[in-house]
């Protein structure tokens, strides 16, 4: 259970810095530790030195975020003026900070490239990217992937994104800190589907024309016996042609069309983008993370946009329309997904 907030901020912020003064100090007991337990394996798939790095890079930035949001909630008069739009843009500014200091690090660390496969744009388009708010429609799969695509938002088409997340992430101070002054929702995970359906038009209703709404219609990482059980809910419920469509995609689970389409009717304005990414699909667990990380992670994304004139308006056709889109990203993931890495 999620500890209130005032616990949150004097527990688990407090602890951050501890632990990040502890990982200091203790580093290299830690190199020592992690060498040992992979020394049966050939030096460069030796992944734990690259982990211990990687988690001691993130405490780091951690600890310097929340001292950065303390900052900022002093300079706002003790939070009294957070919600004003001074404020909240350099909030964006902190998160795409934070963001792009752990691509940084990912970079250098696991040698991460990511390749994005986008529209060419013609000058009418470029002169247009921000007049519009856009809804980004995106697969869910593999570590870090919503990371990516927030950083990317931010840093490469300056958007300002919202999202809906699962309460629990909060346990994440510098998370919970910076995403709960910006317009964004927690959600618990018994949320029925009307009240994570009901955040999502709230976030989405009053977007403004550099805003950008990011939901994952999947509802959580593909995993092979969730989309079994996702098609076997299908089947349930009387859904047989969305079920009989699902069994024939083969690297996602079958798409929730509600948070999408209420998403869509609150602001009939924004533009819809899909996005399809693949690299890093087989490292589900913390498990496969340490026996299957890649010598490089290499991720291939695509997106594609939907101008609102061209959305779909009757829901029927909303929810074929969506299947159509996550037919067209399973298949692309076919084409350009890696060989499984091999268990090591």
């Amino acid at each position: 259970m999620l500890p209130p907030r005032f616990i949150r901020r004097l527990v688990l912020a407090p602890l951050v810095l501890v632990l990040t003064v502890v990982a200091v100090i203790t580093l290299p007991i830690w190199l020592v530790v992690v060498t040992a337990a992979s020394l049966r394996l050939p030096v460069p798939q030796r992944r734990g030195t690259r982990l211990v790095w990687f988690a001691l890079a993130w405490l780091t930035l951690e600890s310097m975020a929340l001292v950065a949001s303390l900052g900022l909630w002093v300079a706002a008069g003790l939070g009294g003026r957070l919600n004003k739009d001074e404020y909240q843009e350099r909030h964006y500014d902190l998160i795409q900070w934070f963001l792009s200091k752990v691509y940084t690090v990912a970079v250098r660390i696991f040698h991460l490239s990511v390749e994005i496969d986008e529209p060419t744009p013609t000058s009418d388009e470029i002169s247009r990217r921000l007049t519009r708010p856009v809804i980004v429609l995106s697969r869910h799969a593999g570590p870090g992937d919503s990371f990516l695509l927030i950083y990317h938002l931010l840093a490469r088409y300056g958007r300002r994104p919202r999202i809906v997340m699962k309460a629990a992430l909060q346990f994440d101070p510098s998370l919970d800190v910076v995403i709960n002054r910006l317009p964004n929702a927690f959600v618990p995970r018994k949320t029925a589907e009307s009240g994570i359906i009901a955040e999502i038009s709230r976030l989405s209703s009053d977007m403004d024309a550099d805003d950008a709404l990011v939901i994952f219609p999947e509802g959580g990482n593909f995993t092979p016996k969730r989309r079994w059980r996702a098609i076997l809910r299908l089947q349930q419920k009387g859904l047989t042609e969305e079920a009989a469509r699902a069994r024939k995609m083969h690297y996602l689970l079958p798409p929730h069309p509600g948070g999408a389409i209420a998403a869509i009717d609150a602001c009939p304005a924004a533009d819809v983008v899909f996005v399809a990414h693949t690299g890093l699909d087989d490292l589900i667990t913390l498990g496969d993370v340490w026996r299957r990380l890649p010598v490089r992670a290499e991720i291939k994304a695509k997106w594609w946009r939907v101008q609102a004139a061209d959305v779909p308006r009757d829901r029927e056709a909303q929810t074929r329309w969506l299947f159509d889109q996550w037919e067209e990203i399973d298949a692309w993931i076919a084409e350009n997904r890696p060989a499984p890495a091999a268990r090591t």
